[in-house]
């Protein structure tokens, strides 16, 4: 392999993903920051789902909105909760209820009508958010979902498909965490700046 190539080829990858992003999602960027504008507004609650990278994605943004991302603004916890961080929790339902079932257990156990839950996935396929996101359906809950590719069976199920136009998992996550970061920033300006 080529070290310069791959490593030039990789950042050309990822700013014209950036780019895609701008052109391809500017609205639903809109719109998700909106909907959790209102959500805790509201008092309500923000919950994350996701496997793998998008697991740490989740613990990334839920303290964003807890702690504060923007250090000039001085604001209180905005409630946002990962659902990828308790182990016992997660390998209990693993070994009692199957891996497919944990994140719809805990959004079943601490969903409310009103709450978001924004999940992770991709691929759009992962059955275990797949689940999460008709759990919260059932709660009253409003689901964006971060996606990547087509958006896979999850961007039909979500109230608000943010798909990144990549097939490269490096840059759909990418993607993912910009977009978040920019959400993040809109919205604790929306509610505090």
């Amino acid at each position: 392999m080529d070290v310069n190539k791959f490593i030039t080829d990789s950042l050309n990858e990822s700013s014209e993903t950036k780019l895609k992003i701008k052109e391809y999602c500017f609205d639903d960027i809109v719109k998700a920051i909106d909907l959790l504008v209102e959500c805790f507004k509201t008092g309500n609650k923000l919950l994350l789902c996701g496997n793998g990278g998008s697991a740490a994605d989740c613990q990334h943004i839920a303290t964003e909105l807890m702690i504060r991302l923007s250090h000039h603004i001085n604001r209180p916890a905005l409630p946002a909760i990962a659902l990828t961080t308790d182990t016992s929790n997660l390998t209990a339902g693993g070994n009692d209820i199957g891996f497919e079932n944990v994140f719809a257990r805990s959004v079943e156990g601490l969903g409310n009508k009103g709450d978001v839950l924004i999940a992770i996935s991709t691929s759009g396929n992962s059955n275990n958010v797949i689940k999460a996101v008709e759990m919260a359906h059932q709660k009253g809950m409003k689901v964006i979902g971060f996606l990547g590719g087509s958006g896979g069976k999850l961007k039909s199920l979500v109230d608000l498909p943010l798909v990144i136009p990549s097939s490269n998992t490096q840059r759909i996550q990418e993607g993912h965490i910009t977009v978040a970061h920019i959400v993040c920033e809109l919205v604790e300006d929306k509610l505090y700046g």
